[in-house]
């Protein structure tokens, strides 16, 4: 054969040329050419992580990310998504968690210890409430729920053990938009960190950091996905010392992720801004449209001047997403109500948000706060990228189907 053939072959062989055919499909010469290059990350999935020698495998350690160790700590893939999401946040470092409840959990056992005490708004997200109840319940760990429209007045509940006060804005329910930075300020003050979930901007309508949060945490199953087929949460922070902290505890966890899943997420970032400003866009309008209606008596939308919180959100964010929720007149049963939600035909009914499909789901709010001031079924909507007049027509002629006579 000719020495300047195109050809797989390698006269260099490290195999042996009589290896058995097993060891043939295992081991292997070639090494595709350097150069190649394209816009998608690639897919680099790995438990093992292979050294050079012995003395590459003993200089290197999980904690130091410029290197590789164990598939569990990351590979090119993840530690990618991770660079992409700080630098959104406008962070220095960020852990990548099997779902967003992953990371609420790996914020919690990083950060507390039995005897500490912590501070939930009474609108946090479900399982976050429950995950919260649990360490109360069985490591000790106290909790107190407060209004989460108390702002600075939170300074008052602040005691010698608070170690944490979690924060979701606004409320992923009911919608209260909180004073972020009222509550950072007070919190601070007293040593105490600030943990923001930050999923319902998606990252791009709230500047948490600017906004004093030490710690922000996101599902991004949500907008960052934007496809309804990935569970991931990531914990950001800008601080290396508590990132040291959350790290430990990552790695303690056990908690990794799949490089499919993590390149569906960077394959969709590019249009996160896009995706969440076209949800935005058709939510206002169909929430204002909504404030029309003589069977709703409140729209619950944070760019809605009646929402609560509304001057605050109007003061920190930039944008609102596609999720909000709606009271129905009280003069509605709850089995009309969900009759409602059945006679859509659009929107499905589902949890989760910031996928292409719209989706409908009523909750049983007085079940889930301390204190709920209230009335009527409440009905979240996460607005989807159909056209919003569909959408309408859709609400109207399920609205007409199951509310025609009050109960």
């Amino acid at each position: 054969m000719p020495e300047n053939s195109d050809s797989n072959t390698n006269s260099n062989s490290k195999l042996d040329a009589d290896a058995g055919f097993n060891t043939r499909l295992i081991h292997q010469d070639y090494e595709p050419p350097a150069g190649f290059d394209a816009f998608p990350v690639g897919i680099h999935h790995a438990s093992t992580v292979l050294f050079n020698n012995v003395a590459a495998m003993r200089a290197r350690t999980w904690q130091d990310k410029s290197a590789y160790t164990y598939g569990l700590h990351g590979t090119p893939t993840s530690f990618t998504l991770e660079a992409r999401l700080a630098e959104i946040e406008q962070g220095n470092y960020c852990l990548l968690a099997p779902s967003g409840l992953a990371a609420i959990t790996l914020i919690d056992m990083a950060l507390l210890q039995s005897g500490d005490h912590i501070l939930m708004p009474d609108n946090v997200y479900g399982p976050n409430r429950d995950l919260a109840d649990w360490l109360s319940r069985s490591f000790g760990i106290s909790v107190r729920y407060y209004d989460p429209l108390t702002g600075a007045g939170i300074a008052s509940l602040i005691e010698a053990n608070t170690k944490l006060v979690w924060v979701e804005a606004p409320g992923s329910v009911s919608m209260e938009v909180p004073d972020v930075p009222a509550i950072c300020a007070a919190a601070h003050a007293r040593d105490v960190l600030v943990a923001l979930d930050n999923t319902w901007s998606g990252g791009v309508a709230f500047p948490a950091f600017a906004h004093g949060v030490d710690i922000i945490m996101q599902a991004l199953t949500k907008y960052q996905s934007g496809g309804s087929d990935v569970l991931m949460g990531a914990v950001i922070t800008r601080d290396k010392a508590l990132n040291a902290c959350l790290q430990a505890a990552h790695m303690r966890l056990g908690l990794g992720v799949g490089m499919d899943d993590v390149y569906l997420v960077l394959r969709n970032l590019a249009t996160l801004r896009l995706r969440f400003n076209a949800h935005d866009q058709s939510a206002r309008e169909i929430a204002t449209w909504l404030k029309t209606r003589p069977e709703i008596s409140k729209v619950l939308h944070p760019a809605l001047p009646d929402c609560p919180g509304h001057e605050i959100w109007k003061r920190d964010f930039t944008g609102a997403g596609g999720l909000f929720s709606v009271l129905f007149d009280s003069k509605y049963s709850e089995e009309q109500t969900d009759c409602f939600v059945d006679s859509l035909k659009l929107f499905k009914i589902g949890f989760s948000w910031g996928g292409a499909h719209s989706l409908c789901v009523p909750y049983r709010i007085e079940q889930m706060r301390n204190q709920w001031q209230g009335h009527g079924t409440l009905v979240r909507f996460n607005i989807g990228l159909e056209d919003a007049a569909d959408l309408i027509a859709d609400i109207e002629q399920a609205m007409m189907l199951a509310l025609a006579t009050p109960a």
